[in-house]
């Protein structure tokens, strides 16, 4: 915990950016029947049967000293979509000598993934560009990119539901 807490405290620093990363899983879901809207003197009116229409992922990526966001939807959580957000982080940060990442220890989060989608050459060398810091395993409340999935959950799905992976796209980069 005090690794984490420590690299938390660090001042901003381009060399040595501090970024977190976390998932979200989210289903697809779309209303069974329309609904009724508002009018006047009466509510709107929504049923709650609605047709699920399969899953995607939120990877929630922030620097919490630069103010950055990386969060984007992919349609599952697997080690190769890992690998791109890991990909992501690392064209973000070009010039830095290595980018300090707070994760969760989920058993995708390790230089296999990486290997396994950009061959062993190259998933090292991406791998090597980071210093990660693992939160423990009750305490992912440590990592800021909890503070993102619940932004992330209140803004951009609030209580609708989202029947799309294209609309769940397009919210997330909204």
């Amino acid at each position: 915990m005090e690794d984490v807490l420590e690299i938390l405290a660090k001042p901003l620093n381009d060399r040595e950016p501090v970024v977190a990363l976390d998932e979200r899983p989210v289903q697809l879901l779309d209303s069974a029947r329309p609904g009724i809207p508002m009018v006047p003197g009466r509510i709107a009116r929504s049923d709650y049967e609605y047709v699920r229409h399969g899953t995607a992922n939120i990877f929630c990526i922030t620097e919490p000293k630069g103010g950055g966001h990386l969060t984007h939807a992919t349609r599952n959580r697997k080690a190769p979509r890992f690998a791109d957000a890991m990909k992501k982080i690392a064209a973000a940060h070009p010039t830095a000598r290595t980018i300090h990442l707070v994760m969760d220890n989920l058993n995708t989060h390790c230089e296999k993934s990486l290997i396994g989608a950009f061959g062993a050459l190259e998933g090292r060398r991406l791998w090597r560009r980071f210093t990660v810091h693992h939160t423990p395993k009750h305490a992912s409340w440590l990592n800021p990119a909890e503070i993102e999935v619940g932004l992330w959950s209140r803004e951009c799905l609030g209580r609708d539901r989202v029947a799309t992976f294209g609309e769940l796209s397009r919210r997330t980069r909204a």
